[in-house]
């Protein structure tokens, strides 16, 4: 096995992994988003928070964010080339949003930023991998 031949085995592998768990986050935050519209009680609710805004804005959000995130996981499965640049701005935004709602539900954003971040890593080698072996 030559050396692009295995650069490009963990390209494979690294966007596989990576959209798959687009897809995951995605709908993890496409579940939090419908608890959130669904049920105001069942988020901690904050009086001083400075991004306070009522749960079912942020379910909204949610909705939005992972339903995109989910949709684009797909197409780095699918291999297209634009969904790589694309998942690494939605995992951002998804990241960034997840930190926002902290106050809200920790322990789950936490997680949900940790698989951002991942995403956000495999992606970024997936797309150096690619370009480096045009």
């Amino acid at each position: 096995m030559s050396d692009d031949e295995g650069r490009l085995a963990w390209a494979t592998a690294g966007a596989v992994a990576a959209g798959a768990l687009m897809i995951t986050v995605g709908l993890f935050q496409l579940v939090e988003g419908i608890a959130a519209v669904a049920s105001d009680k069942l988020f901690v609710a904050l009086d001083d928070y400075t991004f306070a805004i009522d749960t079912t804005g942020w379910g909204w959000i949610h909705i939005v964010i992972g339903a995109l995130l989910a949709l684009v996981g797909v197409f780095v499965l699918n291999g297209s080339g634009w969904a790589y640049g694309v998942g690494i701005g939605l995992a951002a935004v998804s990241a960034l949003n997840q930190f926002f709602f902290l106050p809200y539900y920790p322990l789950w954003g936490l997680v949900i930023i940790a698989f951002c971040v991942f995403v956000i890593w495999a992606l970024a080698v997936v797309l150096a991998e690619v370009n480096s072996s045009s």
